[in-house]
């Protein structure tokens, strides 16, 4: 055979390899890509499953909340009735827009001939034996018209006229509803489960395929292909254990989260009811948290978190559970607690274990946890009031100094009452704007004269006259009700100090107290200016008093920012409470402070005690030396006073100079301190 002919079939043969070896690769290439679609289209549609499991759980909730809510209107009260209706009124609403959105999301349609096929969604909805649709609608209307009639029995203007009979909701319907919702949830699994099974088994049937065609071309292609696929399906099969894993549980610690707790407290206090026993929920969090953050940074803060979650389940059964809340905040819930005592050995022993020293790279810390005690069924037979009791009870273990337990009690209980009953005087109080504002003066030792006015929050109860501001701001601060109080001290404050400055009367500075809540709100700074201006009071005229914890937050929280704009305009600012806290001497800082304010406790008794008036010296001379300003509160005896002028300690507050008086006496006292212009006097004569 001629060397031509062997060429032009070589040539062929390599043409047909490259031909065949490319068109493999498109195939392959091909496989490969419907491989990743079909991927993605798995996820997309169990997210979707995931969304629409979400609806049912939810309007099976609200079905039993309306039928609830409902039959509380009914047998409740005329005085709360009206709230009654008003959560009704939300829950039938929520569930009316659930319902709609469901409907959106499946695309069922009741002329669709699937409503005739048992396993489809349509004959769950539309017909027997579940009728959903129906009994959806109808428990909505029963909803509105019970809604209605309660409405028009307030209000008086028309509303329901259909008669009281049929008003009453229908409990059938909502049985109905929830066995529907219940049906639904199922079949909607059930069908995830076979679009999943098809999906994998055409994915299988892929893999081989392209597994044998990379087979017959080259092993080196088929490797990094086969090992994207793999690598996705695992990647799915991991993302979806890690969804239902972090649904539950903390991400930190790896205890079960508050989610996990909400949805099966019930179910524990349940099996405890039917076995007749104890359960103890014990919560806890750490006395000194705050103080390891700021001071050993986040990476030790976590890390405390963690060992403490570890020594929780190390002093507790497999069969109790330990939840993570937030922050330094956990509960243990604990069955089978046996009597008192025995629970007391057992917080004993559990306190014990987590109170003991923690070693981080080379640092002991000493955290400290408090705990307070709730029981079923001693102190509340439901899970949101054994919780609320274990929480004062934490925080009457906190107030005996830390690192302790308490149980709850009665004298807690009529505690727990009171504070409620607080709460709701200082929503009236504000909404009707009825906290006072009270002046005490700061005045110079050396001549006299007026360098400043302080405004105090001060709330006289119509019932129960004045309340001292130690028993009503504790609890505003944990409600979240302090910066609607303190824009309104701010506000009358500022309105009076601008009456004094346009009458001529000096007063010095007028300074507030601003809390790390109140600085926290995003509009804090435009409200002041605001204020100021509305009330035609110069900026330099105010002064805001901070203490050091607010100076140690972080500049992601936007307050230091929000400080340094607000002294630029002109506003002083004075550090509050110095030397009780634990600020470094950094944030002692002339461009970032303007004045200090000594703590009454190292003033009281100043000239009796050495240590004292060491500390008032350096910090004095410490103040002096950086050009800031200082002033010493809680002066209340001469002898004080004495002392202070000794050290230096020139400008004062206290009972000594002035009580805190409402605006009309510190005008008065402010008039009377006025210097008085001298007369001009005419001598009467006759000229030489």
């Amino acid at each position: 055979m001629s060397q031509q002919p062997v060429q032009t079939v070589s040539g062929k043969l390599i043409l047909l390899i490259k031909a065949g070896y490319w068109l493999a690769l498109l195939i392959i290439a091909a496989m490969v890509i419907a491989s990743f679609i079909l991927l993605q289209q798995m996820m997309a549609t169990q997210q979707h499953n995931h969304t629409l499991l979400d609806i049912v759980s939810t309007q099976k909730t609200l079905s039993q909340r309306i039928v609830f809510l409902a039959s509380a209107t009914v047998a409740g009260s005329r005085d709360k009735q009206p709230a009654l209706v008003s959560a009704l009124k939300q829950a039938t609403a929520e569930f009316e827009t659930n319902y709609d959105l469901l409907l959106e999301q499946t695309g069922a349609d009741p002329q669709s001939p699937a409503k005739l096929d048992s396993k489809s969604i349509e004959s769950v909805l539309f017909a027997k034996p579940f009728h959903l649709d129906y009994f959806s609608v109808g428990l909505i209307a029963n909803g509105d018209r019970l809604i209605s009639a309660y409405e028009s029995r307030f209000t008086g203007n028309g509303g329901y006229k259909g008669g009281d009979e049929r008003v009453n909701l229908d409990a059938s319907v909502a049985n109905a509803t929830l066995s529907g919702y219940a049906a639904l949830g199922q079949r909607i699994s059930a069908d995830a489960d076979e679009r999943s099974e098809k999906l994998l088994a055409l994915h299988r049937t892929l893999f081989y395929a392209t597994l044998g065609v990379i087979i017959l071309v080259a092993l080196f292609i088929f490797r990094p292909m086969s090992n994207a696929i793999l690598r996705k399906t695992h990647e799915l099969i991991d993302a979806r254990n890690s969804m239902a894993f972090i649904a539950v549980h903390d991400g930190l610690t790896g205890l079960h989260n508050r989610t996990f707790l909400t949805d099966h407290f019930d179910t524990l206090i349940k099996g405890t009811h039917r076995r007749r026993e104890r359960l103890a929920v014990v919560q806890l969090d750490l006395d000194r948290f705050k103080q390891i953050n700021d001071t050993l940074g986040h990476a030790a803060g976590d890390y405390v978190l963690v060992v403490t979650a570890q020594r929780m389940r190390d002093s507790c059964r497999a069969s109790d559970l330990c939840v993570r809340l937030g922050g330094d905040e956990f509960v243990m819930i604990l069955g089978g607690a046996g009597g008192t005592e025995d629970i007391n050995m057992l917080a004993r022993r559990i306190l014990a274990h987590i109170n003991e020293p923690i070693v981080f790279q080379g640092t002991t810390i000493l955290p400290g946890a408090s705990a307070g005690i709730a029981v079923y069924p001693i102190d509340a037979d439901n899970a949101q009031d054994l919780l609320v009791h274990a929480d004062l009870a934490l925080y009457s273990a906190k107030k005996l100094g830390g690192s302790n337990f308490s149980f709850f009690s009665e004298e807690l209980r009529r505690e727990l009452d009171y504070r409620k009953q607080l709460e709701h005087d200082i929503k009236v109080a504000i909404a009707e704007r009825a906290f006072q504002v009270y002046f005490q003066p700061q005045v110079s030792l050396t001549n006299g004269t007026i360098s400043g006015i302080e405004a105090l929050v001060r709330w006289n109860h119509a019932e129960r006259g004045m309340i001292p501001p130690g028993e009503f701001i504790p609890v505003a601060e944990k409600c979240g009700f302090m910066p609607e109080i303190g824009r309104i001290v701010i506000t009358k404050a500022i309105n009076e100090a601008a009456e004094w400055n346009r009458a001529g009367i000096a007063f010095g500075r007028l300074a507030v107290n601003v809390s790390g809540t109140e600085l926290r709100e995003h509009d804090f700074d435009a409200f002041l200016f605001e204020t100021l201006e509305k009330a035609g009071l110069p900026p330099q005229k105010l002064s805001l008093e901070i203490v050091e914890s607010v100076i140690l937050d972080d500049e992601k929280t936007g307050i230091a920012a929000k400080l340094r704009h607000i002294r630029a305009a002109g506003v002083h600012l004075e550090l509050d409470d110095f030397g009780t806290g634990y600020a470094s001497l950094s944030h002692v800082n002339p461009n970032e402070i303007d004045r200090l304010k000594i703590d009454r406790r190292f003033v009281q008794n100043i000239h009796e005690n050495g240590d004292n008036s060491k500390i008032v010296r350096a910090i004095t001379e410490l103040a002096r030396g950086l050009g800031i300003s200082i002033v010493a509160e809680g002066a209340e005896t001469e002898a004080e006073l004495e002392s202070l002028m000794a050290i230096g300690c020139d400008q004062v507050q206290g009972y000594s100079i002035a009580f805190p008086m409402p605006h009309d006496k510190a005008l008065e006292w402010l008039t009377a301190r006025m210097p008085k212009k001298a007369k001009l006097t005419v001598l009467q004569g006759s000229l030489a």
